[in-house]
């Protein structure tokens, strides 16, 4: 009988290959997709969307089948559109874990190991779950006193697992750093270590405590919203304990209507409470998806499951005026600006498709009247311009971005004619004109131009010294650059190796079959041998040429 060490081996073992395969799949398909002649039909927008919408259902599924740690990895993934196409990143940002529920049996020991005396508090538990997911399960409770309450149950062996997928997730990436196309300009190591400290951390429910105890302080004054309070005493790391607070899922328009609830009020105050929390709070709910919103019998909105919340940095809510400002104006060339500031786009880089994308943007999307999807709009050109491109989103600015993209959906689902930015207008409206502003942040903002100026102006002589020295020493250079020039003309210069090394592959091919049918056919092997490295330096320029045609199609995206 084979002991238990040596069966958990195998098991991590196992574990560890399933893992691969489904890397080293993802690998082949990101390539191979990226090939022209891969598609039959002919590659176009179309051919190229239907086969993106094909591999991110198949992503999809394999990250269910991995189960807990994948599933929230793929919602980690949803928030890098750098790493994967446009079309994964939807895909990936809808993920929902529904996973069948663990034993009534296995969730009382759980509390009673939790808990320990405290369990006395419960004087009745339902043993069918009101929800199950791959982190934890949701059971309704009655207390001592009559208060009712839910119970979040961690699934028992998850931080194992969670460990064990981790340690895999981190070979993957050390790999793929060191890989020298895949490792250009991403942080492979870096994202493996992110994933790992919010996954860690989401075991880890009294955060969620603390963060659904900071939502509800937010709303403490709003008589329309409503968010359960934590049950401090009978939380632990691996239980949450919230108040019960029953109602009608949000995206029910029947049953709201038959409740004498007026759909399109709810709708107003969702947007109006979410816009609070981006602009006055900075502290959001991050996944606001129809399974974590209700409305009660009084029509108030109901906020549950905390435990991907969203937060704006101060250095980005400080700059939110500024661009707000700019995108008013139309100021597109201010607008990019404060884009690199925030750290929308990488340092460096040639920022001309940006202003390109933007004004366009500026122009169809963010002028009234607006369309009831400019949120939606506006993240599928974000995660167009990123992906395959010197450009970055923040994360933080993508869980907003999706956030109020997907309560767009809802606020549709309630009324056809939702219009988040004509709801907008009042909370933007101070952000857009500096004459809201106090007579104080008018002094520092005249302070801050002033200083910019100072100092450019006394760094003039220490600039122009050097730049007098350099010429004396005949190192000063002029560097001209065209973006598009220089980009069509290595594109060129690729094409034109591209098509000789192609007559040599040719030639080698041909040489092989006249030698193979010689007396001598051992002498084949001599331009099979050559021809190896020439394939492989062959295969580099179709991925450099395919790389060029996406940076091409920038201008084309944002004249449609």
């Amino acid at each position: 009988m084979p002991s238990r060490p040596f069966l958990d081996l195998v098991s991590r073992g196992l574990r560890a290959l399933r893992i691969w395969r489904t890397f080293l799949a993802l690998i082949f398909f990101l390539w191979f997709d990226a090939r022209s002649w891969s598609y039959r039909c002919g590659f176009n927008s179309k051919t190229r969307q239907e086969r993106q919408q094909k591999r991110a259902r198949w992503l999809t599924s394999e990250l269910l089948s991995l189960g807990s740690a994948f599933i929230k990895l793929g919602q980690l993934l949803s928030a890098r559109p750098d790493v994967l196409p446009a079309g994964w990143v939807k895909e990936l940002a809808d993920l929902q874990d529904n996973v069948p529920p663990f034993s009534f049996e296995r969730a009382q020991l759980l509390l009673e190991r939790e808990l320990g005396e405290r369990c006395a508090e419960i004087i009745d538990l339902d043993e069918i779950p009101l929800g199950a997911a791959s982190l934890a399960q949701v059971h309704k409770a009655i207390l001592r006193g009559g208060r009712q309450v839910v119970f979040k149950i961690q699934r028992p062996g998850l931080e194992r697992l969670f460990r064990l997928d981790l340690d895999v997730m981190q070979q993957v990436a050390a790999v793929m750093q060191r890989h020298p196309s895949w490792g250009t300009g991403r942080d492979w190591v870096g994202i493996a270590k992110e994933c790992q400290r919010v996954l860690l951390r989401e075991l880890d429910f009294r955060l969620e405590a603390q963060y659904a105890a900071r939502f509800r302080q937010q709303f403490l004054e709003e008589s329309f919203i409503r968010v359960p309070s934590v049950v401090w005493e009978l939380s632990t790391r691996r239980i949450l304990c919230l108040d019960y607070l029953p109602g009608i899922k949000v995206n029910d328009r029947e049953a709201l209507l038959k409740a004498g609830i007026d759909p399109v009020k709810i709708a107003e105050i969702g947007a109006a409470s979410y816009l609070q929390q981006l602009v006055k709070y900075g502290f959001f709910h991050a996944d606001p998806h129809p399974g974590n919103l209700a409305v009660d019998a009084n029509g108030s909105l109901i906020y549950y499951d905390f435990g991907m919340m969203g937060l704006i940095s101060d250095r980005l809510r400080s700059r939110i005026g500024a661009m707000v400002r700019a995108a008013s104006l139309s100021d597109v060339a201010s607008l990019v600006d404060e884009l690199q500031v925030v750290g929308l786009i990488a340092p460096g880089v040639d920022v001309g498709p940006v202003r390109r994308l933007v004004r366009v943007m500026l122009k169809e999307a963010l002028t009234p009247p607006f369309s009831s999807k400019v949120i939606d709009k506006l993240s599928g050109d974000f995660y167009e311009l990123v992906y395959g491109k010197p450009f970055r989103l923040p994360v933080e600015l993508i869980f907003v971005m999706r956030a109020l993209s997907t309560f767009e959906g809802v606020g549709r689902t309630l009324d056809p004619s939702f219009n988040l930015m004509a709801i907008a207008k009042p909370y933007l409206l101070p952000l857009m004109t500096s004459s809201s502003s106090g007579p104080n942040d008018l002094i520092n903002e005249l302070g801050r131009q002033v200083g910019v100026i100072g100092s450019k102006a006394a760094a003039l002589p220490r600039r122009l010294d050097e730049s007098l020295e350099r010429l004396e020493q005949g190192d000063l250079q002029l560097q001209i650059r065209m973006g598009e020039s220089d980009r069509q003309l290595r594109r060129m210069v690729n094409a034109q190796l591209a098509i000789a090394q192609s007559v040599l592959l040719g030639s080698m091919g041909l040489s092989a079959a006249l030698l193979g049918s010689s007396n001598r056919p051992i002498w084949a092997l001599i331009p099979l041998v050559a021809v190896f490295p020439l394939l492989v330096g062959w295969f580099k320029l179709q991925f450099r040429l395919q790389r060029d045609r996406r940076l091409d199609q920038i201008p084309d995206s944002a004249s449609r």
